[in-house]
């Protein structure tokens, strides 16, 4: 079933919001990885909006898609999420990484409401996608398993020995976004261990490939995932160039934002930069 489509101004309205958020979050604990959780959040914006059938009522529901945050280490932009959702409290977020919070610094399945993975190390979210995708095909559901990873983060074997096996079961169930913002904690990612040409590599495991070149645009996220969608009998990847810490001007393609919490001056000067809660 197609999802309903939001306008394109909403969605926009709505990850503002969650930018917001996650400079929030990353400023009440000072501690925590704003870049790649802002690079991410239009992404993160369009499935929860727009693709995928979750809200605070059906969290239970077996049938429901499913988000699995594989580059754990984003969380802020999850929680965010969620909280624009209306499953979490927007002031929930200022007790990221607190003692007792539900938002661990990287998800926790069995704190948080709506998280469907305790994401940890980098490499194991992507497996776990492909293991429910398998378990939704065997049982039949019609449901969809989304997974985000770093393109940093698929330099781990792990992420290929599980396109490897969802190519091998045709997973047409499972759609990967890739967050390709060229940075990771120790510089570009060419320089670290270069993981390009990405969509060559995935599309020699067998994979469906859609590349989106303005990963912060929706209409190019609709078309991709709606192609996405609409392929059967393989898993799909939807590789997306993005700005690590799009949307505040001094931490855009700056790698020292990485996992830096800014000050509460340069929390305020991002907020306002975003224009605040809308």
């Amino acid at each position: 079933m197609k999802r309903k489509e939001i306008k394109i101004m909403d969605l926009k309205t709505i990850a503002s919001n969650v930018r917001v958020g996650i400079i929030t979050e990353v400023a009440a604990a000072q501690s925590g990885h704003p870049g790649g959780s802002l690079s991410s959040a239009d992404i993160v914006t369009y499935l929860y909006f727009e693709a995928m059938n979750i809200n605070k009522d059906n969290l239970d529901d077996p049938n429901r898609d499913k988000f699995i945050l594989s580059k754990g280490h984003a969380s802020p932009v999850l929680y965010a999420a969620l909280a624009e959702k209306g499953i979490i409290e927007r002031d929930e977020l200022k007790t990221f990484r607190k003692i007792n919070t539900r938002l661990q610094g990287h998800p926790a399945i069995h704190k948080c409401p709506g998280v469907d993975m305790t994401a940890g190390s980098l490499g194991l979210g992507f497996p776990v996608a492909v293991g429910l995708a398998l378990g939704n095909k065997i049982d039949g559901k019609d449901s969809t398993v989304y997974c985000l990873c770093g393109d940093g983060e698929i330099q781990e074997g792990s992420i290929w020995e599980a396109a490897m096996a969802a190519s091998h079961y045709k997973l047409d169930n499972l759609i990967l976004y890739v967050d390709n913002n060229n940075l990771q904690i120790d510089g570009p990612i060419t320089d670290v261990m270069s993981p390009y040409p990405i969509d060559e590599k995935f599309a020699a495991f067998g994979f469906n490939v859609i590349n989106v070149e303005d990963g912060h645009d929706f209409d190019q996220l609709r078309e991709a995932n709606e192609k996405a969608k609409a392929c059967k009998g393989k898993p799909s990847v939807i590789v997306c160039k993005t700005v690590k810490g799009k949307g505040v001007s001094f931490m855009e393609n700056q790698v020292g934002w990485h996992g830096k919490a800014p000050s509460e001056e340069q929390a305020k000067q991002a907020i306002e930069e975003l224009g605040g809660w809308k």
